[in-house]
């Protein structure tokens, strides 16, 4: 009998069965974080673009919570001053996920396929994912194929996420925050929802703000609106990592709860472009 997706969010917000390594890609030539779990071969990988300011510390419970359920999670630490370059990072993302493929990882030899890539963001690093999806799709030669991507409070970039966007034929998650006073969604996170070519999907997470999913305090706090909250952290840490098990490893399971309204979370756009 299928799970219902109340009892299957309260699965997924739980840590998954594996036991989680953590290691530094500086060792393998890029400044930045790499969860992964134990041991496997093979493994499905995600690329995490942080948000304006923002080390990758703060994000460091979500990738740890994908790598529980099975998922390399890696998180590039470049472009954190206070002009970044939305291009350079989303080439970082591209590049992280490169080496992750290509080098065996932990102690038993852990190994990417890389046919089972996906990117995430927040904030700017969200919109970044976008740009870095859509580079993949238009590179030549091409770049391995990103299979999904996934945001919280996506916000514009230069170039633009929105025309991005329109390249890119992988399913998409885009989470966008009830009260975000600094990327509201209707330019942001709609605005990108509503250019993508591929299915994609865009919920709005209730009594949210745009630093919601953030952890921990940093003094970027004094110059963005909002604060850490643990269940926006949680709802994130679900729904990505449902989304990315759905699309990555090919599982149907997750999928009556990827295609629910959800507490908080309620499905603002739902589309499946023909075919």
């Amino acid at each position: 009998m299928a799970s219902k997706p109340k009892q299957l969010l309260a699965e997924l917000t739980h840590p998954g069965p594996h036991e989680v390594l953590r290691g530094n890609l500086a060792l393998v030539g890029l400044p930045g974080v790499v969860f992964t779990p134990r041991s496997g071969l093979g493994l499905p990988a995600v690329a995490f673009g942080h948000g304006w300011l923002q080390p990758t510390g703060r994000y460091h419970q979500l990738l740890r919570h994908l790598a529980s359920w099975g998922i390399v999670a890696t998180a590039p630490a470049t472009q954190r001053g206070p002009l970044p370059s939305h291009r350079l990072l989303a080439s970082d993302l591209l590049a992280t996920l490169d080496l992750v493929t290509k080098v065996r990882l932990g102690p038993d030899g852990i190994s990417v396929d890389s046919d089972r890539l996906g990117l995430a963001g927040h904030s700017t690093g969200g919109g970044s994912a976008v740009l870095a999806a859509a580079q993949a799709a238009t590179a030549e030669p091409p770049k391995p194929e990103i299979r999904a991507v996934a945001t919280i409070t996506a916000a514009q970039t230069f170039p633009p996420a929105t025309e991005a966007a329109k390249a890119i034929r992988a399913p998409g998650l885009h989470l966008a925050a009830g009260d975000d006073l600094i990327a509201p969604a209707v330019g942001h996170a709609e605005a990108i929802a509503d250019a993508w070519a591929g299915p994609v999907q865009l919920r709005t997470l209730g009594k949210s703000s745009h630093l919601a999913v953030t952890e921990g305090r940093h003094w970027s706090q004094l110059l963005l609106h909002g604060k850490p909250h643990r269940g926006t952290q949680q709802l994130t840490r679900a729904l990505f990592t449902a989304f990315f098990l759905t699309h990555l490893t090919g599982t149907s399971k997750y999928l009556p709860l990827l295609e629910a309204d959800v507490k908080r979370a309620p499905i603002e756009l739902a589309d499946e472009p023909a075919a």
